[in-house]
């Protein structure tokens, strides 16, 4: 099995969850495209926890830098013999799989966490408040109950689809960095196990 491979093709793929998930927390300080609402501080207060931007976003671009420099990073050449080398890097990048595996946790936690609080709304009386945080998340299940939210206008929407984003893309960032915990100490013990051409197939 070409592990230095895997590596580079599973921090490509880190790289463009990350743009994803800081796009999807972006996103969610602008209700409808509208700026008034994180400026009267009437987001949920899971949106301030930066989930996608920095457990998502910059807390996986290390990882991703990481896994597609294998190639070039040698680890000094473990005095000179290259393989040993190449396995020292690869079981250095298990250390950086953990630092993704808690970002990625991160933004999972939080978008679990803002789906089952819902979003701040004004309701039908006129007030400001989390109108479903006491439904342990059944809303989820009966959309005809997200009209009691009167503004921002499809907030529910909103907030569900792009939580549910967020904690799609963590739960894959998750995944893959799991599999380079693994996929690095098979190739620290390993090497490689692949031609140096073939480590620029992906």
């Amino acid at each position: 099995m070409c592990y230095g491979k895997c590596a580079r093709c599973i921090g490509h793929s880190l790289v463009w969850l990350a743009i994803l998930c800081i796009v999807a927390n972006i996103l969610l300080y602008f209700p409808n495209g509208e700026t008034k609402y994180a400026s009267e501080n009437h987001l949920s207060h899971f949106v301030w926890f930066f989930s996608g931007i920095v457990g998502g976003g910059l807390l996986i671009f290390l990882p991703a830098f990481v896994f597609i420099g294998l190639d070039q990073d040698d680890c000094c050449g473990c005095c000179g013999h290259e393989n040993c080398g190449k396995r020292c890097a690869m079981l250095s990048s298990v250390l950086a799989a953990l630092i993704g595996i808690a970002g990625s946790a991160y933004c999972v936690i939080v978008a679990a966490l803002g789906l089952a609080q819902g979003p701040i709304c004004r309701d039908s009386f006129g007030q400001w408040n989390y109108t479903f945080a006491n439904t342990d998340g059944q809303y989820l299940l009966d959309t005809s109950t997200w009209s009691q939210c009167t503004e921002p206008k499809h907030i529910v929407e909103w907030n569900v689809s792009l939580f549910s984003i967020l904690l799609a893309l963590g739960g894959i960032e998750f995944i893959l960095c799991l599999i380079q915990v693994i996929n690095g100490m098979m190739g620290g013990i390993c090497g490689y196990g692949c031609s140096h051409q073939q480590r620029y197939d992906c």
